[in-house]
Order: C-alpha cells, then sequence, then structure tokens
C-alpha cells in the first residue's frame, strides 16, 4: 500500500509536540507501507533536517512556507471567511509537488495530520483518493478558549478564527473517509461537528524508555520544570502564570527553590518577566529536554488552554517526576497516568502541591510517578488501529463528498 502522509512541520526531530506523534506515526507507518512525506517547512534547518530523512520515508517532498507572503494574505483574508489558520500555512511549492507526485506515484490512501493539511488534501487535484484526517486537536476549540482568556487586543482575531476554522473542520470532516481525535475529549467534540462522521480516538504514546532517569536523584532536587515551545500561545501564559503568580508563594516556603523554563522561541515578556528573578532560569532552545527533566524534582504544567494530550507531562512522568497540572490539562489525560499526577485549581493550589512534592524524598516522588501505567501508552500499541483504518479507506477506492 502506497500512503501519503501530509504534515505542517517536518516530522524530525521530535523535539516539539507538534511533531512528535507525526515522527511517531512516520516511523512506524514506514516499517508498514511506502510513505511519501509531503510536509511544510517553516525555516532553513528545516529544510536542512528534510535532505537527511532518505532512510525514514519512500521519498521526501517539502513546500517553504513563504512567511512574510503569507502574513500579507493574511490581513487580506480578515474581511474574507477563509480562516487565518490556511492562509498562515500556504506553500505553493507543496500544492505543486503533490499535483506533480500524482502524476508519478499516486497513492492508495491519504493521511492528513492536522485540519491545516486537509485543505491541501482537498486539492481538486487529488480528487478520488481517499482520504484519513488525523485531527489530533480540534483547532477551533483551541481558538475558542483564547477568544475568551487571551490578550483583550486578540479576542476578536482568535474568535473570528474559532468561526471560520469551525466551518472548514466541518467540510474536512465530511470529506474524510475516517476522522480521528487524541482522546474522547477530542473526539466527542468531533462527533458533535458532524453528527454520523466515522470517528476514532487513537491516543499519543511516550517513548518511556528513552526518559527513564539513568539513575536516581544523588541528593535533594530543589528544581521545578515547565517545558513547550514557549512562543505558543498557551504556552507563553502559562509560563507568565508561573513567574508572576505561582512562583513567589512557591518561593515563600522553598526560598532554596529553583524554576527551569525549557524550550524553544522564549517571548520578551517571557524572559523580561524572569529577568529579575535569579532562581527563574530560562534555557532557549535545548537539544534535548531529558537532562532537565532528569535533575529536576518536580514538574508543572499550569496551562489554562489545553488541547488533546500534553506530550510533556507524560515525558516527565516517564523521566521520574510527578507532575502538577491545571484541570483543564488533567481532562485530556489518560486515565492510566492520572495517578502520577497532581491536579491544583488555583494559583496556591498549584504552589502548595508543588512544594509538598518539593518535601518529599526523591524515592517518594519516583514512586508516584511511576504510580502512572505508561507501559500501556508505547507508541506501538497506540498506533495498532491506524494500519485497518488506512486498508479500509484505501479500500474504499474514492474520497466522500464534502
Amino acid at each position: 500500500m502506497r500512503v501519503w502522509f501530509l504534515t505542517h512541520r517536518l516530522p524530525y526531530a521530535p523535539n516539539r509536540g507538534d511533531r512528535i506523534r507525526a515522527y511517531h506515526m512516520l516511523r512506524w507507518l514506514h516499517r508498514r507501507a511506502d510513505v511519501d512525506l509531503l510536509s511544510l517547512v517553516h525555516d532553513d534547518d528545516e529544510e536542512r533536517a528534510a535532505a537527511g530523512m532518505s532512510a525514514r520515508a519512500t521519498s521526501v517532498h517539502t513546500g517553504m512556507v513563504p512567511r512574510w507572503r503569507n502574513r500579507l494574505a493574511s490581513l487580506i483574508t480578515l474581511p474574507t471567511r477563509r480562516p487565518l489558520t490556511l492562509s498562515l500555512l500556504d506553500a505553493p511549492a507543496l500544492r505543486i509537488a503533490l499535483q506533480t507526485l500524482r502524476q508519478q506515484s499516486p497513492p492508495d490512501v491519504i493521511l492528513a495530520y492536522c485540519s491545516s493539511m486537509a485543505a491541501y488534501a482537498m486539492n481538486p487535484a487529488l480528487e478520488g483518493i481517499p482520504v484519513v484526517l488525523d485531527m489530533v486537536d480540534v483547532d477551533s476549540e483551541k481558538w475558542r478558549s483564547l477568544a475568551q482568556e487571551g490578550p483583550r487586543y486578540l479576542r476578536p482575531i482568535y474568535a473570528r478564527e474559532a468561526r471560520t476554522l469551525r466551518v472548514f473542520e466541518e467540510r474536512a470532516v465530511k470529506a474524510a473517509r475516517t476522522t480521528i481525535g487524541i482522546n474522547e475529549r477530542e473526539s466527542q467534540a468531533l462527533r458533535q461537528l458532524v453528527p454520523g462522521a466515522d470517528i476514532v480516538t487513537i491516543g499519543n504514546g511516550v517513548a518511556f524508555d528513552s526518559f527513564a532517569p539513568l539513575s536516581d536523584h544523588a541528593g535533594p532536587a530543589t528544581g521545578v520544570v515547565f517545558c513547550g515551545v514557549m512562543d505558543y500561545p498557551p504556552n507563553e501564559a502559562a509560563a507568565l502564570r508561573l513567574i508572576r503568580e505561582i512562583w513567589p508563594l512557591v518561593l515563600a516556603q522553598r526560598p532554596d527553590a529553583a524554576l527551569w523554563l525549557v524550550g524553544t522561541g522564549p517571548t520578551e515578556r517571557v524572559r523580561s518577566q524572569a529577568a529579575g528573578e535569579s532562581s527563574i532560569h530560562v534555557t532557549g532552545k535545548v537539544p534535548d529536554v531529558r537532562p532537565f527533566l532528569w535533575r529536576s524534582a518536580v514538574a508543572a504544567t499550569p496551562l489554562t488552554t489545553a488541547r488533546g494530550v500534553q506530550n510533556k507531562v507524560l515525558e516527565a512522568l516517564a523521566a521520574g517526576l510527578p507532575v502538577v497540572v491545571s484541570p483543564v490539562v488533567a481532562e485530556g489525560l489518560p486515565t492510566s497516568v492520572q495517578p502520577g499526577v497532581v491536579v491544583a485549581d488555583s494559583d496556591r493550589a498549584f504552589a502548595d502541591a508543588i512544594c509538598r512534592l518539593l518535601a518529599l524524598t526523591s524515592s517518594e516522588r519516583h514512586r508516584i510517578a511511576a504510580a502512572a501505567d505508561l507501559k500501556a501508552l508505547s507508541w506501538d500499541r497506540q498506533l495498532e488501529p491506524l494500519w485497518d483504518i488506512l486498508t479500509a479507506a484505501a479500500a474504499s477506492g474514492r474520497r466522500k463528498s464534502a
């Protein structure tokens, strides 16, 4: 079987949330089928990484996203009903690659990763080819939440994106043979969006063996870690909440504590807010987050807007850290991992939970993290239903009408 895998970001290296799931999907598929990867790339680093991926797919085709052109196009789009997401992720080079490859190596089925790639899968040049859509998160719901909780001056833009993207998501789900949600919350939102659609849940996994700590902490660790792409609005808001609201409450009880904000793209707001406090460390991009997890005692995930499954929680648990999470993060977690997390519904509760965990011994913290059943979340086990979904779509031999 020949599968086209369409991704909105090159699925390598698996060092950020929007790459991890796609990376493991590609790895899993390439062992079973001929996979042509067609991916957007956003900078020269991604383009160079794509050149070295010949062993990871049957073929690799990329399209550079013209950032400034697309920003201008998005301004022109504002008075229309077109989602800004589609304008910002438009890549003419990838559209050309799709048309060329259709003539050379037509696929049996297209697997489109995220709603933004559904637009490419629905290209008229691909008429008749069945599509499976891995929606991952229902992005319109994320924008709806940001319209309520984001910066006031951006809320009208976020509300517009929620409305327009929801209309597009409905079209995309209707066009797909099967649509995949990352957990039951996302799948239920898709069922409400398109009643009667074939909706299946395939959760995220975790490569727990690679995150297992090499040894126990040698001494009483006092580090608290938050990992994420820091210029992603929900992560930026969570980092600012940690710095401004939660961390002063932690220091009042534990003046020896240290906060590590680990991840690419820290914004000027995050850096400036952290600059005045010597106990807060903003790393920027790092080659590997695992050393920061291994030398910390507790992980914190205080997001107020979250969809899907937070990889950062699964990875912290695999590294032996108990995790303090907000209720909205807890809602998206598999039941099997919830014994390893503490849910805190306010800044005070968040700070108190961090301090309680810091007061434990390393062995006690590891026992809490180990209560999460991660072995049930291996990527091979999680992705097992995908093969039947793709083969059934390919056997149908046609795309559904939107």
